[in-house]
């Protein structure tokens, strides 16, 4: 009789045993499930219902109705081709003058713009030091200077692009270091 008591406490501990296995099994598998669909997802964004004031619509025109012109339509994935080395130079200040390094990365939309700016990096660099060279040490230490420095190095990037291959290719110019010494 006590052999048969042994016998079925060995069952119940080879039952629970197993039953813990299979939870711990179960459970993984729903984790892993859960990892992959939130991991391996849609890249695209989701679309909501409502927009947020001055967002784009499908339609090409803002939420109040007023349609967009067709140089304010982004399309195409952001890339990115960074300037292969960074720009240093000396700028006047009212005490003294400064060294500035900048390293710059330039955005545009669509492979076709991004072997354009590709080629025509030596010429891309050339704007972009014609218009550092006219920056001053007392604006370059404000955001609101730095801000002023990197529109006018678009534009001046874009104008000389435009001159070249008929398109302004690049979109931002990207300041990914800035040291003033």
């Amino acid at each position: 009789m006590a052999e048969e008591e042994l016998q079925m406490e060995e069952g119940g501990k080879k039952k629970s045993k197993l039953l813990i296995i299979i939870i711990a099994v179960v459970v993984l598998v729903l984790g892993g499930g859960a990892a992959y669909y939130f991991l391996m997802g849609s890249d695209e964004p989701a679309q909501t219902e409502e927009m947020m004031d001055g967002e784009v619509g499908d339609a090409g025109e803002y939420e109040d109705g007023e349609a967009l012109s067709s140089s304010t339509v982004k399309t195409g994935s952001a890339l990115y081709v960074g300037m292969p080395r960074p720009f240093v130079f000396n700028v006047p200040g009212s005490t003294r003058d400064r060294l500035v390094e900048i390293k710059v990365q330039l955005m545009m939309r669509g492979s076709d713009n991004e072997e354009e700016a590709k080629m025509h990096i030596p010429l891309i660099e050339g704007a972009l030091l014609r218009t550092f060279s006219t920056a001053n040490a007392d604006d370059l230490v404000t955001e609101a200077g730095k801000i002023a420095i990197r529109d006018s190095a678009l534009k001046e990037v874009q104008k000389t692009l435009v001159d070249i291959t008929g398109n302004k290719v690049v979109e931002e110019v990207l300041f990914t270091g800035f040291v003033m010494q």
